[in-house]
């Protein structure tokens, strides 16, 4: 590593750790930060000065894109990476990345926290700066981990279903061997996501963001996961609270409707009510109950051949 990525790194830590990660658990957790590109990430352009973290632990500015790898004692074999929500304008870290790291990580999962490129901030790839983060992640992965879900939130969930239903995509030339493996998932978990940019759910920030406000019908349906389910796509998991006012309750129908008619396995729990962002669950309503729901999921599947 350069010494210019190393010191990056280092003050990554020490922003990761003031956006709300916290280490109080009961087993010692093994954290490494790595870049995801082995000089300047593809894309052209992008924000000057250091990474930005809010008050709330939302993480902008991110001109050096990484993965925070969290190990735990006793590894279990299979790996999750992990992509927080924002509209693609922020990465919610303390409200979704970092709590579910920490989940994760307490059952034996070893967690890959993605601190991905925002598009509205001076790339000249655009929207596909994103995706190319996500495909560079999963190969990364696939490289050092024997099985691998994802774990998407929101607009991260948006993120990384278009990554894991397009695995042959050329988001970006090859930069490295790194490149040549395929970038997919064994099973993928999107709570609350973005599906559709298809009218009438234009509303949303990740419509603004990827494709703007007057964007024709191929280009919505060009960034709208469930055109791109097809049989070789992984099982999907998906939750979603019926009064969500930011990504419509629609989104989880929407996608679990690509799966079936593909054939891919789903499972979908919705419930009356939580709203958007509550992350692990909202105290107080039944979104508590997808954790649990989740565990049993990925248990299954770690008892199935990748």
């Amino acid at each position: 590593m350069h010494r210019r990525d190393f010191l990056s790194c280092l003050a990554l830590t020490a922003l990761s750790t003031r956006s709300g990660f916290s280490f109080a658990t009961s087993t010692p957790i093994a954290r490494q930060v790595l870049p995801l590109w082995p000089d300047l990430p593809p894309g052209g352009g992008g924000p000057s000065g250091s990474l930005e973290v809010s008050r709330k632990g939302a993480q902008r500015n991110i001109a050096m894109p990484t993965l925070t790898v969290l190990t735990p004692p006793k590894p279990n074999g299979h790996a999750v990476l992990i992509a927080a929500g924002g509209g693609y304008t922020r990465i919610e870290m303390a409200k979704e990345a970092w709590p579910a790291a920490t989940w994760l990580t307490a059952r034996g999962y070893t967690a890959y926290v993605l601190s991905y490129r925002l598009p509205h901030e001076g790339w000249k790839d655009g929207a596909f700066v994103s995706l190319q983060d996500a495909q560079r992640a999963l190969r990364m992965l696939r490289q050092r981990e024997k099985q691998v879900s994802v774990l998407g939130f929101s607009a991260g969930g948006h993120l990384l279903g278009m990554a894991v239903t397009r695995p042959d995509f050329r988001s970006y030339m090859a930069t490295d061997a790194l490149d040549n493996l395929p970038a997919s998932a064994d099973r993928a978990a999107l709570i609350y996501p973005i599906i559709t940019l298809e009218a009438p759910y234009t509303h949303t920030s990740t419509h603004k963001i990827l494709v703007g406000k007057q964007a024709s019908a191929s280009a919505d349906a060009a960034w709208s996961v469930q055109e791109f389910v097809n049989p070789q796509s992984p099982p999907f998991f998906l939750v979603q609270a019926e009064d969500d006012p930011i990504s419509d309750p629609h989104n989880t129908l929407i996608m679990a409707a690509a799966c079936q008619r593909q054939h891919v396995p789903v499972e979908m729990h919705r419930y009356p009510s939580g709203g958007h962002g509550f992350g692990m669950g909202k105290p107080g309503t039944p979104t508590t109950q997808w954790p649990g729901l989740y565990e049993k999921w990925l248990s299954q599947s770690r008892q199935q051949p990748s």
